[in-house]
């Protein structure tokens, strides 16, 4: 079997780890980011790939930068690994590191090349309300996911579905396509697939895009926004100059809603004349209603300024909203 080099940090990575060791793949080292500080305490936390990695009992290396790291570099060198296989790694590899194996450095992408190039093709797949995205598996290169394919696996984004759900779904599917590479690599069967031109950037998630607009965007473009930043930041609206973060949300037509309160049939005309971002219902009974443009979003799970994220209706009886109450 091919001897491997594993490079990757979160638990998406992990996954793929994980089927390497439960393939069988003799694994040589795992790097991995350094250890953080993290909670109230700022305790040291080392990443899923570390911890799995020592479960497992493999030898793991956390340098700080592999650019410029001759000292690095020869330990990798002196492990003669066949191939590298990098998952969610979180650094840009030199082209002294992607040279070391004999088969290459290959890499599993959350999104089918060339689409969504970069650090979060999952998370865009979602902001943009995708139906479908998937994995490819490709030869590094120096280039920012340039490299030529190998494999790749489609699949369907559910219409509510959040970007962490997205993401634990490819992450186990990501695994699964890698050990399918690696047999054809072996095999000398992988196929090589030059990429298009036609390529979508997938940058890393500003801070700033989390606030919704009511005003500008459509009620559809809100819905994915609350699924696209689930569970990375939250999207958030101002209330009575208090922020509030919206997680979870169903997207309803005013036929739907109508459907859903009789009451509301008689006042149907109203409801095309109401200012987006307005409270349409807010009881522990009912839920959270929100009139957007070209649609009501119905508000599932919530998360006020120091508190824990919860249930609308559970918010709504210690947090009484008025309806008619305009969010910023």
């Amino acid at each position: 079997m091919l001897r491997v080099v594993f490079m990757g940090t979160p638990d998406f990575a992990q996954e793929s780890l994980k089927c390497l060791v439960e393939a069988g793949y003799p694994i040589l080292g795992v790097v991995t980011n350094p250890d953080k500080p993290k909670g109230r305490g700022m305790k040291m936390i080392a990443s899923p790939v570390k911890q799995y990695a020592l479960e497992k009992g493999l030898t793991v290396y956390q340098p700080e930068k592999v650019k410029n790291n001759v000292e690095f570099l020869d330990q990798i060198k002196k492990l003669q690994p066949d191939v590298i296989c990098v998952v969610a790694y979180g650094k840009i590899l030199p082209k002294e590191l992607l040279e070391i194996p004999k088969l290459g450095c290959i890499n599993i992408h959350g999104s089918l090349l060339p689409k969504y190039r970069g650090a979060a093709p999952i998370q865009w797949a979602v902001l943009n309300g995708d139906e479908t995205t998937g994995i490819t598996t490709m030869y590094m290169d120096v280039g920012m996911d340039t490299g030529d394919m190998i494999l790749k696996k489609e699949v369907a984004i559910g219409e509510e579905e959040t970007t962490g759900e997205l993401w634990n779904r490819l992450s186990k599917i990501g695994g699964e396509l890698l050990v399918e590479t690696l047999k054809l690599m072996e095999e000398g069967k992988a196929p090589r697939t030059k990429q298009g031109e036609n390529f979508t950037l997938a940058p890393m998630l500003q801070k700033e895009m989390a606030k919704i607009d009511w005003e500008h965007q459509s009620a559809r473009q809100i819905m994915n926004l609350i699924r696209g930043l689930n569970p990375i930041m939250g999207a958030y609206s101002f209330l009575n100059g208090k922020k509030l973060k919206f997680w979870r949300a169903k997207l309803l037509s005013q036929q739907e809603l109508l459907n859903q309160f009789e009451e509301l049939k008689e006042y149907a005309y109203k409801l095309k004349q109401i200012e987006p971002g307005t409270v349409l219902f807010a009881t522990p009974k009912q839920g959270l209603f929100i009139q957007a443009n070209e649609g009501i979003l119905e508000i599932l799970e919530v998360q006020a300024e120091n508190a824990k994220r919860m249930n609308a209706k559970d918010f709504l009886r210690g947090n009484p909203i008025q309806a008619g109450t305009i969010f910023e």
